[in-house]
């Protein structure tokens, strides 16, 4: 299995090239050269198995001679050891032909767990066979942080940076990133929006000197693996059902659900993805108009989300049209000028084919949990709320990504329904912890002096 950059000006690269470069060397993201294929009776043989023998089956079509089968099972099974549940992505039927898929049962109460629990430990397996080190530097609008903390604190030859928008991630979010004890772990709070958070990231990729000695990578959703991971359990939830489901997912970074995409292209039949967006809705206004145009960052309640540019929307790009890389590399640098993107018409038809979207807005995600908790009893997050406010009436299965635990929003959740979600006893202590973090300005400059400084030499 090799991996080509969306932008096709960086060589092709193996699996573990992919897993520890993060970004392409041309600022493109990396996808399969051909997607690997599973067959309709492969597909329903995965109805009833254990989540980790599906991990296994579908992972090991994109890791190829990477990783040795033994120890790619092993640190499959060491991750979702880490999880709360033996179904790690339980299915949970709400009635009405709709269902919870369940994402928020690893150790940070956040989808991102399913993900990077996997990572970490290929990562780390990745380095000591080449003897490496990494920095990791990542932007998070508030779960990825957590996650890629919770998966790589204390791995040896990695540093990581985790850079949160100040005051725009909840009290939950931010003592779960603040209060972990790792010596390689450095948490900064930006004066700027995530937006602004992840230009830095990619700025900081596009200084090869900087990206060269540092051994810089990235965890967040840019990196292929990531989205190779969460293509799984679109396959265990749509096994279990007897129809293709179609998904709701809520959306920021367009990650999640262009995993649903790359599901699709394996070989699963689904019926329409379906975009769940907050105000922030580049995403919608995109398919409503055919305009890509990026916006000012408002704060919802639904904090993951608030995001204007979604990076790997590239990724649905570059597959809607046609793999067209000279289009891409020539549409980025435009929208990097510009910020807007008027999309060709065949591009255009090629995603709404595919793709529906949805936006709402803080009063009807309030709405929607309280209505939520009195006809089934649940409590949700705000961002499962946007998705179930998305989800659309259906003959058949509809399936919506409950994103993260009900805990890690309190206040919106109290505000919706009266009552507080208790903390799980895994987060016993989260607000006795002592923070440690540094606020940074919204300045390329001034992160990467930070992170020179604080690397361990």
């Amino acid at each position: 299995m090799r991996y080509v950059s969306t932008r096709g000006q960086a060589p092709p690269q193996s699996f573990d090239d992919v897993l520890l470069a993060g970004l392409a060397s041309d600022g493109g993201l990396f996808l399969p050269e051909a997607w690997p294929q599973l067959s309709p009776a492969e597909i329903a043989a995965f109805a009833g198995k254990p989540y980790t023998e599906v991990a296994t089956a579908i992972l090991s079509r994109f890791t190829g001679d990477a990783f040795a089968p033994a120890d790619l099972r092993a640190d499959i099974e060491a991750a979702y050891a880490t999880f709360e549940t033996p179904e790690i992505a339980p299915l949970v039927d709400i009635g009405n032909g709709q269902y919870l898929l369940e994402l928020f049962h690893g150790p940070t109460l956040a989808f991102k767990d399913v993900a990077l629990q996997i990572l970490g430990r290929l990562f780390a397996r990745a380095l000591a066979k080449r003897g490496g080190r990494a920095t990791v530097v990542a932007a998070t609008s508030g779960d990825t942080g957590s996650a890629a903390i919770a998966a790589l604190g204390d791995r040896p030859n990695i540093e990581v940076f985790v850079m949160h928008p100040k005051g725009r991630v909840s009290e939950v979010q931010r003592r779960q990133m603040t209060t972990a004890p790792f010596a390689n772990v450095h948490n900064i709070a930006l004066e700027g929006s995530f937006d602004d958070a992840q230009a830095i990231v990619k700025s900081l990729f596009a200084d090869e000197e900087f990206a060269r000695q540092t051994s810089l990578t990235a965890v967040n959703s840019i990196n292929f693996a990531r989205i190779a991971a969460q293509t799984v359990y679109y396959f265990t939830a749509a096994a279990q059902l007897n129809a293709p489901p179609t998904f709701v997912v809520p959306t920021g970074n367009f990650g999640d659900i262009f995993a649903a995409e790359a599901a699709q292209r394996m070989g699963l039949a689904t019926g329409n993805l379906v975009i769940a967006t907050n105000q922030n809705d580049i995403l919608f206004r995109t398919l409503q108009t055919g305009v890509y145009a990026s916006g000012e960052a408002h704060p919802t309640l639904s904090p993951s989300m608030d995001i204007q540019v979604a990076s790997n929307f590239e990724r649905a790009l570059f597959e809607a049209s046609g793999r067209d890389a000279g289009w891409i590399r020539q549409a980025m640098a435009s929208f990097s000028k510009t910020r807007s993107l008027t999309l060709p018409p065949a591009v255009l038809a090629a995603l709404r084919a595919r793709y529906t979207a949805h936006r709402s807005d803080d009063t009807e995600t309030l709405a929607t949990i309280a209505r939520t908790h009195r006809d089934t009893g649940r409590l949700i997050d705000p961002h499962t709320a946007v998705a179930v406010s998305a989800a659309p009436k259906s003959t058949g299965p509809v399936v919506i990504l409950s994103t993260a635990h009900p805990a890690k929003f309190p206040d919106a959740v109290e505000r919706a329904t009266g009552q507080t979600p208790p903390l799980p006893p895994r987060l016993a202590g989260l607000y006795d912890g002592k923070e440690r973090l540094d606020t940074l300005p919204n300045d390329l400059a001034s992160v990467r002096d930070y992170i020179v400084n604080r690397r361990t030499q």
